[in-house]
């Protein structure tokens, strides 16, 4: 299999891009990235998938648009040691329900919660996606065009003045429920590395700015001073150590 054969289609800073590039290189899957920015994503991926959102994973016999769908492809093309879901049934539909979990739950809180601080921040934003090689026009584009985007997602993502405490109380809930479950264990599920543990580990990059992330990320004394104080809270908390050292440990770049 080429690189060139696939082609996954991402917003680069994403934690839902990240859920999906790191389940591609785990699995040992050749790829290209075709980076985009917000805004600038919805003509590609609609184009090739008809959606509206990123990731796309286009590769010879079809095309993905939804993260959990890559992970289950990559899980069909992976080694036996490279696997994320479990040979056992049981241990697989709790792998899967925990992963639903944290899409719907720790993914959009997650990412609410970011956006609250990241749209007033867009020349950082500009920096660092010019590092992970989005297209020039974009980057030149997006100062134009933010009013707009910024009220899309505004829209989309229904902010309001509650929108960083109502996300808040969700990513503690999921960390204090991830923290329960791992009492006296290694991983969320079985004896050994699964998409459960990816997914929260990557979903969770949104709060905790995690080195080993798919592309560089802001140093932490680069954000809001409010936004560093919480970040630091939950990489103390011992959910947020998990992602840490999952990232440390199988996020090898």
């Amino acid at each position: 299999m080429k690189a060139s054969e696939n082609r996954l289609i991402t917003i680069p800073i994403s934690h839902y891009c990240e859920k999906a590039r790191w389940a591609l290189e785990w699995s040992k899957i050749p790829y290209v990235e075709e980076k985009h920015l917000q805004g600038f994503h919805y003509f590609y991926s609609y184009k090739s998938a008809k959606s509206a959102s990123a990731p796309v994973l286009k590769f010879p016999n079809g095309i993905l648009s939804d993260s959990t769908d890559i992970i289950r492809w990559c899980d069909s093309q992976a080694v036996k040691k490279r696997k994320l879901r479990p040979a056992d049934a049981k241990l697989r539909k709790v792998t899967d329900q925990l992963e639903d979990y944290f899409d719907e739950e720790l993914g959009v809180a997650g990412r609410l919660w970011m956006y609250t601080y990241m749209l007033d921040e867009i020349p950082l934003l500009l920096k660092y996606s010019r590092i992970h090689g989005v297209p020039e026009h974009e980057i030149k584009l997006m100062p134009v065009l933010f009013p707009l985007i910024k009220g899309h997602i505004h829209r989309g993502l229904g902010l309001t003045s509650t929108s960083r405490k109502d996300a808040k109380r969700i990513i503690d809930r999921v960390f204090d429920k991830v923290a329960k479950r791992l009492k006296g264990k290694k991983f969320l599920v079985a004896d050994t590395f699964t998409s459960a543990d990816l997914t929260f580990a990557a979903l969770s990059a949104a709060v905790l700015i995690p080195e080993n992330y798919g592309v560089k990320l802001p140093a932490l004394g680069e954000l809001p001073k409010e936004m560093q104080k919480q970040i630091k809270a939950w990489r103390q908390h011992p959910a947020g150590q998990f992602a840490l050292k999952v990232y440390r440990e199988f996020r090898g770049r």
